[in-house]
């Protein structure tokens, strides 16, 4: 079994991929979603899939993210019979989409987590949570690496309207029903001046998408007879 990483660790190093062999499908996702994507590969016995996660602040710098995840592909392409990258646009302005598209492996779907863990169609439908400023359970975990320290609200919290003064809410997705983590998403919303809102939302389209992907294609299938 796939040994996680604590969340600093995935934040700023990501995740090795395990040894050579260990699998027919790699998942090249960002360290944000590991916890969710091994569990639900523990969840559906999908021993065929290996999961490698680069450092979950490449989201701060999202011009960075689709060459590092060309590096990736290119360093484990003769490893495995299939590449799948389960990143959607993370801000890249579609140049993930076109890096993928060229190098001939599929990506998720949606313009980033918030919208494939709700569902992109009913995410899409929020057009009055244009103020709405959104955490899921790693962010949540995460809050100060990611939000609070980043933005340098630690050192100079008279920042704070001035950033989000423009929002009204911080909605909480939730993959997990975990009180604790209700607990300090109300605490961020608290810190930030927003009102608050709980929405749980499970794994989404990031356990449809995985489901589909977990199945052999029909070049897998001749291989493998």
């Amino acid at each position: 079994m796939t040994h996680l990483p604590p969340d600093r660790i995935l934040t700023e190093e990501g995740m090795s991929a395990p040894a050579r062999g260990a699998g027919r499908v790699l998942l090249i996702a960002c360290g944000a979603l590991a916890r969710e994507i091994l569990a639900l590969i523990r969840l559906n016995d999908w021993d065929h899939m290996t999961l490698v996660c680069l450092p979950a602040n490449l989201h701060l710098y999202p011009h960075r993210i689709a060459d590092a995840v060309e590096q990736t592909v290119h360093k484990h392409s003769n490893d495995f019979e299939r590449i799948f990258v389960a990143y959607a646009d993370c801000g890249t302005g579609g140049l993930l989409r076109a890096r993928c598209d060229a190098l001939g492996v599929e990506m998720i779907q949606g313009p980033h987590c918030y919208s494939f863990y709700e569902g992109n169609e009913a995410f899409s439908q929020h057009d009055d949570e244009i103020t709405a400023f959104y955490l899921t359970d790693f962010l949540v975990r995460q809050f100060d690496a990611f939000v609070w320290t980043p933005m340098g609200l630690d050192r100079h919290p008279e920042l704070r309207d001035m950033i989000f003064g423009n929002y009204t809410k911080l909605v909480y997705q939730a993959q997990t029903d975990d009180s604790a983590l209700r607990t300090k998403a109300e605490d961020c919303a608290r810190r930030l001046g927003l009102d608050y809102e709980y929405r749980f939302t499970g794994y989404g389209e990031l356990a449809t998408t995985l489901d589909e992907v977990a199945v052999p294609t029909t070049a897998d299938q001749d291989l493998l007879s």
